[in-house]
């Protein structure tokens, strides 16, 4: 085989249309998935997007039907979360919570609403503990 810059997922789809044509070897779907170490999924969308739509589109993935969420916390609203995280937690309190941060970063106007586990996540990406 010759050395290039294919993608791997560009080769994979080749292989299970190659592999699953009825001219060809002709396997069922449970042998291609064991054989290409892929989902039962992958090897019924490729084919039907071949049946369907044809070589080009078969060897490439699925585009989004929808453009990914867009996210709660930018970079300027990180750093006003981890400003916050490290000021005093309010009166009678002895550490801030996840609760509490997303609260203050509502009230705030920071940003309209946000979970509490958005919170963990973004101090956990900038290694910030509450402890």
């Amino acid at each position: 085989m010759k050395k290039g810059k294919t993608q791997a997922y560009r080769i994979k789809h080749a292989n299970i249309l190659l592999a699953v044509d009825a001219d060809g070897p002709n396997l069922s779907d449970e042998d291609s998935t064991q054989i290409f170490g892929c989902h039962q999924n992958t090897v019924r969308n490729v084919r039907q997007r071949f049946v369907e739509q044809g070589i080009e589109v078969a060897l490439e993935r699925k585009k989004r039907d929808e453009p990914p969420r867009e996210l709660k916390i930018d970079g300027e609203k990180e750093a006003q979360l981890i400003a916050i995280a490290c000021s005093e937690p309010p009166a009678g309190r002895a550490k801030w919570t996840l609760k509490m941060l997303a609260e203050r970063l509502v009230e705030l106007d920071i940003v309209d609403t946000i979970s509490d586990q958005t919170v963990r996540r973004t101090l956990k990406k900038t290694n910030l503990s509450l402890t």
